[in-house]
């Protein structure tokens, strides 16, 4: 699934589901663009991929903040010209009950998992739609589609993805644009780390697969809808949590 002469961006690229995107793409051919608001990780992310002798650059990125949001797709386009890959990986939440989310937590989480990305496709369709050809691929969860204890404003942004995917797929594919969503389930990733403790092995014993996943099983399906695998594939959303989630 070779991605040659294409220009990826992938948000939350410098840990993660977004790094093993990022790198995965790089192997593949594309030239990548590491979008986050770590900055320390971004330049260790270029010069691991330098080492290696793969295409990768690092552009701030804060999705909390609307104009770091249209600032990282105006730096983008300006060195590149388009981004034919989106890959909306980046998010972000904590464990709390929901009467316990203050106003701030709310936003931040909406902001990060919803406004942002939603803001930065905005910015980067009319490219997409004027060069006839693009692949958008989000990383929602499988919160959005079950729900999650602990995680209802995060289970709602995610569910928002998933509804966006599906419309935006609508509105896009008369400009030959995929819109696809992959549903992470629990994943070895900082984020799922910081979980309590208990958590963590409650969610390990609940997967059929005894284990949580690896960031490049989920990659490798990022992989598939941002390849020419899936031209005639758009506003799907696929599981990818080692059975976790059976619901239809």
């Amino acid at each position: 699934m070779r991605l040659d002469g294409k220009t990826a961006l992938v948000t939350g690229g410098v840990s993660g589901i977004g790094k093993a995107t990022a790198f995965e793409f790089a192997r593949q051919g594309a030239k990548v663009i590491v979008a986050d608001i770590n900055a320390e990780g971004g330049a260790a992310c270029e010069a691991e991929a330098k080492a290696a002798g793969l295409s990768i650059e690092y552009i701030p990125l804060d999705l909390a903040n609307i104009e770091s949001v249209d600032a990282c797709a105006a730096t983008a386009l300006d060195r590149h010209g388009r981004v034919d890959i989106l890959v909306n990986a980046a998010g972000w939440d904590r464990i709390q009950p929901f009467l316990e989310n203050t106003p701030d937590f709310i936003d931040r989480v909406l902001a990060i998992n919803i406004r942002g990305p939603m803001g930065l496709t905005q910015k980067l369709i009319p490219a997409m739609a004027a060069n006839g050809y693009g692949k958008i691929v989000n990383v929602a969860s499988d919160a959005g589609r079950v729900g999650s204890l602990g995680e209802t404003v995060y289970a709602g942004a995610k569910g928002g993805m998933i509804a966006f995917t599906k419309s935006l797929a609508r509105e896009t594919a008369r400009y030959h644009i995929t819109v696809n969503c992959v549903c992470p389930g629990p994943t070895d990733t900082p984020l799922f780390h910081a979980q309590p403790e208990k958590l963590k092995i409650a969610l390990e014993k609940a997967i059929p697969f005894r284990r949580i996943a690896k960031p490049q099983e989920l990659a490798d399906a990022i992989l598939f809808f941002a390849s020419s695998r899936s031209d005639y594939v758009t506003a799907q959303v696929l599981s990818v949590s080692g059975g976790l989630t059976m619901a239809g």
